[in-house]
C-alpha cells in the first residue's frame, strides 16, 4: 500500500555547489524553473516564491539541511530522501540535473518517505561530536609520529607510563636527536597541547548540553556507558520513541544481520549490515567493551556467545543487546536496573565537573568514597531484580553446545576447570586449619 498522493504543488531540488535545479510538478504536470544559486540569500529567495502549501523534495547531500532549514517556515513540509536509492536506480536509467529534479518533485508528492530530520539541539550535539572526534584524531596522529622519531632512533621505553604527561616530556626533551628529529617532537608536542585544550573546551560544551538532557543521564546509568557514547547514540537516533520496537532501532544504527534466502530453503543470517550512523555503532560497541566487565545479564550473554562465535562476533551481539536496552530505558523512562548506584553518582559528579562546576562543592561529599564505602552503599541499595525484563528474557538460557568443529576453546574451559578445583581445595584446606587453631585437639595421653 502506497502513502497517500498530496494535492497541491511539489517541489524539487538537485542541490549542487553553486546552484540548485528547481522542478515543479502541478496538475500532473511537470515543468522546470530553472535555477537558483546555493547561497542563504538565493535559497531565501526562492523560498520567498514559493507558497504555504507547497512540499519540497531534495536529495541528502552536505548542505541539505541548511537549505531545508531556510525552506521549512516557508512551506508544508520540506522531505529530504534517503541517497541509498537514487532516482538512476529507481528508475533504471541515467538521469541529468533537471530530469533529477523533476523526479524529485513527483517525489515530493508522497511516493517516497523522508529521511528523519534531526532538531536544533540533536543538530548542534552532532557538530560539536563530530568535530570532537576530528580533532582526537589529529591528535591520535601527532602522537603516532612522535612514537615514530623514537623508534627511528633507537628510544627504548620511557621510564613513566605515560609519554606524554609530566614525566614523560621531561624524559624525551632531555634525548640527544638530531637537528630534524628534535624539531619534530616540538612540532607534535605543541599540537598534542593544543589539540587537548580544544578537545576539553568542546567537551565542556557537551557536558553543559547533557546536563539539560534526561535521556543522556539517564542512559549513564550502564555501567561502561560515558558521556562520549551516551551522547553520540543520543545525537544519531534522537527521539527513541519513533521507532515502533526494539528491531527497528537496531537495524536504524546498522547492528542487524543480513539475512539471505531463496524459495523455501532456510534463511541464513551473515554480516551486519552496516547502515546508519558509524559513530553510533562504534560508541555501542566501545560501550560493551567495558560492560561486559561488570556482572550482569550482559557479561552472561557475552561469556556463552564468546564460547560458541569468539570474542569479535560476541561483542557485536552485545552491542545489538545494549541498543535493546536503550531503547527500553528511553521508551519506559527507566533507569537499568542492575545499575551501581556508586558507579553512577561518580560519573554524574564528573559529568558536572566536566561542565564547569567547582570540584569541592558540599553537596558532592562522599561521592568520591573508598571501595569499601562503594560496596556498602550498593549492597544497602533497593534490591535489584534477579532477572531482566520480558526483552531481555531469550539471555537467561543456558548456553549451548558448541558446534562440531569449533574446539578452539577446549584448553582455556579445562584450564578454568583445573583453576576451580584448585581454588576449592585450598578453600577446604584453609577452613580445616582454622577449624584446628580454633578448636584444638585435646592432648593425647
Amino acid at each position: 500500500m502506497g502513502l497517500p498522493r498530496w494535492v497541491g504543488r511539489a517541489i524539487g531540488l538537485d542541490v549542487h555547489g553553486d546552484f540548485c535545479v528547481v522542478a515543479i510538478c502541478e496538475d500532473g504536470q511537470v515543468r522546470s524553473a530553472g535555477r537558483v544559486p546555493s547561497t542563504p540569500q538565493g535559497i531565501k529567495a526562492l523560498a520567498e516564491s514559493l507558497l504555504p502549501t507547497d512540499r519540497v523534495a531534495l536529495e541528502v547531500t552536505g548542505s541539505c539541511w541548511e537549505v531545508a532549514r531556510i525552506l521549512e517556515p516557508y512551506v508544508n513540509r520540506v522531505i529530504v530522501v534517503s541517497p541509498t536509492k537514487p532516482a538512476s536506480r529507481a528508475r533504471g536509467r541515467r538521469l541529468t540535473s533537471s530530469t533529477l529534479g523533476r523526479w524529485r518533485a513527483c517525489c515530493g508528492r508522497g511516493e517516497l518517505e523522508a529521511v528523519w530530520m534531526p532538531d536544533e539541539r540533536c543538530r548542534v550535539l552532532r557538530g560539536r561530536l563530530a568535530r570532537r572526534e576530528q580533532m582526537v584524531h589529529s591528535r591520535s596522529r601527532a602522537k603516532n609520529e612522535i612514537h615514530a622519531v623514537l623508534q627511528r632512533r633507537l628510544q627504548g621505553k620511557p621510564p613513566c607510563s605515560d609519554l606524554f604527561g609530566v614525566k614523560g616530556r621531561q624524559w624525551h626533551a632531555g634525548l640527544e636527536l638530531a637537528v630534524e628529529e628534535r624539531e619534530s617532537v616540538d612540532a607534535g608536542i605543541r599540537s598534542v597541547e593544543f589539540l587537548d585544550a580544544e578537545i576539553a573546551a568542546v567537551g565542556r560544551l557537551i557536558a553543559q548540553q547533557a546536563l539539560s538532557w534526561p535521556e543522556i543521564r539517564r542512559l549513564m546509568t550502564v555501567p561502561g556507558v560515558n558521556l562520549i557514547a551516551a551522547a553520540t547514540f543520543i545525537a544519531a537516533v534522537g527521539n527513541a520513541n519513533r521507532f515502533l520496537t526494539s528491531r527497528k532501532l537496531v537495524a536504524y544504527v546498522g547492528l542487524d544481520p543480513k539475512v539471505r534466502q531463496s524459495g523455501e530453503a532456510p534463511a541464513r543470517s551473515g554480516r551486519i549490515s552496516k547502515r546508519g550512523s558509524a559513530s553510533a555503532r562504534w560508541a555501542l560497541v566501545e560501550a560493551a567493551w567495558s560492560l561486559v566487565l561488570q556482572p550482569g545479564p550482559l557479561h552472561a550473554f557475552w561469556e556463552r556467545t564468546r564460547g560458541r562465535r569468539g570474542h569479535g562476533k560476541a561483542i557485536v551481539a552485545t552491542a545489538r543487546k545494549l541498543a535493546i536496552l536503550f531503547w527500553c530505558m528511553l521508551t519506559r523512562s527507566e533507569d537499568y536496573a542492575h545499575q551501581q548506584p556508586s558507579l553512577t553518582r561518580k560519573k554524574l559528579r564528573r559529568l558536572e565537573i566536566t561542565a564547569g562546576a567547582p570540584k569541592n562543592a558540599p553537596r558532592a561529599a562522599g561521592v568520591w568514597a573508598t571501595n569499601e564505602m562503594m560496596r556498602e552503599a550498593d549492597s544497602n541499595s533497593p534490591a535489584k531484580p534477579r532477572f531482566p525484563t520480558s526483552e531481555w528474557s531469550h539471555t537467561n538460557k543456558p548456553a549451548r553446545p558448541p558446534e562440531s568443529g569449533r574446539r578452539r576453546d577446549t584448553g582455556a574451559r579445562i584450564n578454568k576447570a583445573l583453576e576451580g578445583q584448585s581454588r576449592a581445595a585450598d578453600h577446604k584446606l584453609l577452613t580445616s586449619a582454622l577449624r584446628f587453631v580454633s578448636h584444638p585437639r585435646p592432648p593425647t595421653t
